[in-house]
């Protein structure tokens, strides 16, 4: 494996962790890593389809299910080739005033 795409690997799997275990990732830790996803798109090093193929593969066995399953069939169009839909749980929100005031 080349490189770069051992780089990338490594940075989807360190994030799609994070966010699987419940933390939070940072914006410029997905940042980086779509840049580093377009440019080896760009110098030939990998096709947009086998960096997808690999984004759905370490999605899964990060959360156990596919981004199907969370985000929808046309997740695509949602998130074009290179963003990664990295997205932290949503915190619990309780109210902090009562609803009859």
């Amino acid at each position: 494996m080349h490189k770069l795409m051992e780089n990338i690997d490594q940075r989807l799997v360190d994030l799609l962790s994070r966010l699987a275990a419940g933390l939070d990732a940072p914006p410029g830790q997905r940042l980086r890593l779509e840049g580093l996803m377009e440019a080896a798109r760009l110098v030939d090093v990998a096709t947009e389809t086998e960096l997808r193929t690999l984004l759905e593969s370490r999605y899964r066995e990060a959360f156990g299910h596919s981004l199907e399953d969370d985000l929808g069939e046309d997740w695509r169009s949602f998130f074009p080739f290179p963003q990664i839909p990295a997205m932290a749980r949503r915190a619990p929100v309780f109210p902090s005033t009562r609803d009859d005031l």
